[in-house]
């Protein structure tokens, strides 16, 4: 595709602004929630025109890091790890078909690793409602795709480390791990999946770190291989 020479330069000025405001953001000169100056004022500061900024506080509000409010100004967003992922995980619900087992392959790489953190931070009130987790309330597929959400949302979460929560959280698609629930239910693996689910907490209840590794990953690997023989496509048939 042709992009003229003016094009290109009205990138990089773009580009330029971008970098601006991500460096005043990270140096504090613009904190969490703070609103932007009025555009004017902060086009003179940067340098660009108001084009320009404006192309670039888009950018930025696509990905989370600014908000704009109509009629009230530009905030910067809390910065959460939360907040920035959660276009993420847009991008994966929406890509889901073409992504499933790559979707897995970082899942089975975070989660043994949440699983373990874990083993070693769980409280026991956190145990015990993890245990209620392992069985469904129900047999429907939706009732199998909330309690498993809700079961490696839990673990996700004891590991005490919110960066690695969020990440796990944007990869928890609820239309993918619905149809792997399809596939698993037709396939007659419900009390299999579930018995993995009851290893992997008695290994945290345990305060086994390496355990509770294991039992994770071969969890995980074990539906990317059932995702595998399915042709990738979870949807005909959500979960890990």
């Amino acid at each position: 595709m042709f992009t003229s020479s003016k094009g290109k330069r009205d990138l990089s000025v773009t580009d330029d602004a971008i970098t601006k405001i991500k460096a005043m953001i990270v140096t504090g000169e613009l904190r969490p929630g703070s609103r932007l100056p009025r555009e004017a004022d902060l086009a003179a500061e940067l340098g660009v025109s108001r084009n320009s900024l404006r192309e670039a506080v888009r950018a930025l509000s696509l990905v989370r890091i600014l908000d704009v409010r109509q009629g009230d100004g530009t905030y910067v967003s809390s910065l959460t790890p939360g907040t920035l992922l959660d276009s993420m995980g847009f991008l994966l619900e929406f890509h889901q078909q073409d992504s499933v087992l790559d979707i897995l392959g970082v899942r089975r790489i975070l989660e043994p690793e949440a699983a373990a953190l874990a083993a070693q931070r769980m409280t026991g009130e956190q145990v015990r409602r993890l245990s209620e987790l392992v069985r469904p309330a129900g047999a429907g597929v939706a009732d199998l795709v909330a309690a498993d959400l809700a079961f490696h949302a839990a673990i996700a979460a004891a590991s005490g480390n919110m960066v690695l929560a969020s990440l796990l959280d944007s990869m928890s698609t609820p239309t993918m791990r619905a149809g792997i629930w399809r596939g698993i239910v037709a396939e007659d693996t419900f009390d299999r999946t579930i018995a993995e689910h009851r290893g992997i907490c008695d290994a945290i209840a345990a305060r086994d770190p390496r355990l509770a590794h294991a039992r994770a990953l071969a969890h995980v690997a074990g539906v990317m291989e059932w995702c595998a023989r399915a042709g990738a496509d979870p949807a005909p048939g959500a979960s890990a």
